[in-house]
């Protein structure tokens, strides 16, 4: 499907632009420090089902759909930005006051399955990354070669499993490094969280599609 120049120049812009800090890195950060590793991991395993959601998505030809209409864009965008802050906002009010910390644990704690959706939902609802595989993905799929929807979801799956070796070691270095703050309480990792959150909702919603 692929030839070996191409694929190793695929990976090793792929990997150049997984390393770079951004959006992701951020959310993978703040939820390792907000629930250590595990839940590091479970934001990972999210971001990267984004990720190969928005690849079989460009795949069928819906990400152009992002490219060529405004209205469509918008649309996502403040989507995506409302949800982001709703978080944010909702881990602000989720913090339990220092004193509280050890009383009340349960109050600080998410499931895996929320974490896990609702790094989902941030991957997907972000109309830059559809339009980045949009722009990045078509630059090695080779039409001539057929099955052009399966190229594009090999591209992102590949591109996945770089994303989560990344966050992985994110999540673990997090994780480890946060633990030396259990005294702090969950107050200070859910309203980090927040924090984190409504940053990346406002970034979003300032954005532009050129």
């Amino acid at each position: 499907m692929f030839d070996t120049a191409t694929l190793a120049t695929y990976l090793l812009a792929a990997a150049i632009l997984v390393f770079i800090p951004g959006p992701g890195t951020a959310w993978i950060v703040a939820q390792s420090a907000a629930g250590g590793t595990s839940r590091g991991v479970q934001a990972a395993f999210g971001l990267e089902t984004a990720t190969l959601i928005h690849a079989l998505a460009a795949g069928l030809g819906l990400s152009a759909l992002l490219a060529t209409s405004a209205l469509a864009f918008e649309v996502l965008k403040y989507a995506g930005a409302a949800y982001l802050i709703w978080l944010g906002i909702k881990a602000w009010r989720s913090g339990a006051p220092a004193q509280e910390a050890d009383a009340a644990p349960a109050r600080t704690q998410v499931s895996a399955r929320d974490v896990y959706l609702r790094s989902v939902m941030t991957g997907v609802l972000n109309p830059k990354v559809a339009l980045f595989f949009l722009a990045f993905l078509p630059q090695f799929v080779h039409p001539e070669r057929g099955m052009v929807w399966l190229q594009f979801l090999v591209l992102g799956g590949l591109l996945s499993m770089i994303g989560m070796l990344n966050s992985l070691m994110l999540s673990f270095a997090v994780g480890r490094f946060g633990r030396r703050f259990k005294a702090g309480g969950g107050r200070w990792k859910e309203r980090l969280t927040g924090s984190v959150f409504i940053a990346l909702g406002l970034r979003l919603a300032v954005q532009q599609r050129s």
